[in-house]
């Protein structure tokens, strides 16, 4: 067996972290049962619709059985979505957790006048973690936006349409084997209304000009 093989090998029989992939993951909501190719549970009965996934802020979610992050040193998440008009106040629309526990999400608040603000966290099991708010930073409900969450190893910075919002050190990761929650927080709190059409994982952090945005 060659050395770099065996080496290679070695590594995963000891359950070290494997290398990120080359490949942006892209999830496209389109199908309710499988999302990139992985088994879904389907929580309440969200609903395809334009190409999106519909969920009813009471009681819609999906658990996909897998964790795009695991074993990545730096991510860069982004959502495309939608909250509803009558949105709830607290919504945890993206959560991925690892076996471990450690997890991140992405996550709106609602005033009721209309407007939301982007709440990120990262937390690694054992460590302090971070959150990211800042309440005067608000956008129109009931219209489509991207926002991203993006890691580099040290820093952790939110994103809405493009435009950087906030940043904060943590330790992060690389994150387990786990799964990931669209719709709702895991243990089922939380309950997102609205619409999520696209989620993309890729295993780098991205500068500002590669960030997916919307012409507003």
């Amino acid at each position: 067996m060659a050395l770099g093989l065996w080496v290679g090998l070695g590594g995963i029989l000891r359950g070290e972290e494997k290398a990120p992939a080359a490949e942006v993951v892209v999830w496209r909501l389109e199908n309710i049962g499988k999302v990139g190719g992985n088994a879904v549970e389907v929580i309440g009965a969200p609903k395809i619709v334009d190409g999106a996934a519909i969920f009813d802020g009471v009681k819609d979610g999906l658990l996909v059985g897998a964790n795009p992050l695991a074993g990545w040193r730096e991510f860069t998440i982004e959502v495309l979505f939608r909250p509803a008009d009558d949105a709830p106040a607290e919504q945890r629309f993206l959560h991925v957790q690892d076996t471990a526990t450690s997890r991140a999400l992405i996550e709106t608040r609602v005033d009721g006048t209309g407007s939301w603000w982007l709440d990120t966290y990262l937390m690694k099991v054992g460590k302090e973690g971070r959150p990211l708010i800042d309440p005067k930073k608000k956008h129109p409900i009931g219209r489509w936006h991207w926002v991203a969450l993006r890691y580099d190893g040290k820093i952790m910075t939110h994103f809405v349409n493009g435009e950087k919002e906030r940043e904060g050190s943590v330790e992060f990761g690389p994150m387990l084997d786990g799964r990931v929650s669209l719709g709702v927080r895991q243990n089922r709190v939380h309950w997102f209304k609205g619409a999520i059409r696209e989620v993309r994982f890729t295993p780098l952090a991205l500068a500002e000009d590669k960030l997916q945005r919307l012409k507003l």
